[in-house]
């Protein structure tokens, strides 16, 4: 952890923060707006989500920059981060979800620019996964114990984004922004639980009077009867410009992926390449990622 630079690198708190000035302008924007809107209110009300607020005032969240939603290297690397993150969060703190910060689109990027960079992102990982999906998990997004799962971990992925003209609670000013929180850190809290019943509905009460509207209607529960998880991982604003079905279709097959691209630091394989320049260089293919 805590490797050179900022871009494609497992940051706790306290590096982050020592880093800053000599990130990219993009970066140190985004967190700024990030931690703004954890700590800060809006008319008065704190932000819905009290684990956020805390996680971020505890020093507990781990983070991560990607500049590209698309290009493999950045994608490669973003990989290799989360596959730290999965191995070092348990250590670090009793919850410590991962937020990445990507950098911006053109100022005339569509909400469906941002669902289609979200599922590309969330494909690419899938395929360049090196550990199986999970037995336990289906591979059906329209089952309701269906969930994202990356490293042989089920993970919740939630987005922001700037389209937003009224759901702030989900509205990120700079670009998307994905926190990955492992299922492993609802223990205790999940909807069966009376504890998860109440911590529910008190972040629903304060995301209503946070955003001024009703809770989106897509906001469910895990494994509830006609919730499904991948709704809610970018909540749509227009129906027009958002899926009707996952546009994931994981499957068990594996790998997916030629070997070498399932190595970590197969990233530095696009830097080989591009280095060669005309000397014949070419960098390798990256399959089953679909169209930019």
């Amino acid at each position: 952890m805590n490797e050179p630079g900022t871009e494609g690198v497992l940051l706790d708190q306290e590096t982050l923060h020592g880093r800053l000035e000599d990130a990219p302008g993009w970066l140190a924007d985004h967190y700024r707006t990030f931690r703004e809107s954890m700590l800060g209110e809006r008319d008065g009300s704190p932000f819905p989500c009290y684990f956020g607020i805390e996680v971020e005032r505890e020093g507990d969240l781990l983070y991560g920059a990607c500049g590209s939603t698309s290009d493999p290297a950045a994608l490669l690397r973003l990989r290799d981060l989360l596959l730290e993150y999965l191995e070092t969060y348990p250590d670090h703190a009793e919850r410590a979800p991962l937020a990445v910060f990507f950098a911006p689109f053109g100022e005339d990027a569509t909400e469906a620019d941002y669902h289609e960079a979200l599922w590309h992102v969330l494909e690419f990982l899938h395929v360049h996964d090196p550990e199986p999906w999970p037995e336990e998990i289906p591979t059906d997004p329209d089952d309701p114990y269906w969930e994202f799962c990356f490293g042989g971990e089920p993970l919740f992925p939630t987005s922001r984004a700037p389209f937003y003209d009224e759901r702030m609670s989900r509205y990120s000013p700079i670009g998307l922004e994905i926190t990955f929180q492992p299922r492993a850190v609802f223990e205790g809290i999940t909807a069966d639980t009376e504890a998860g019943e109440r911590a529910r509905e008190t972040i629903r009460s304060r995301m209503e009077a946070y955003d001024g509207v009703c809770p989106h209607a897509d906001l469910g529960d895990w494994g509830a009867e006609g919730d499904r998880e991948w709704r809610q991982y970018l909540f749509r604003e227009d129906d027009a410009e958002s899926p009707d079905e996952c546009p994931l279709e994981p499957t068990r097959d594996h790998p997916k992926a030629p070997e070498a691209l399932l190595e970590r630091g197969a990233w530095r394989r696009f830097a080989d390449a591009d280095d060669a320049g005309g000397q014949g260089g070419s960098a390798p293919t990256v399959l089953g990622v679909g169209d930019d």
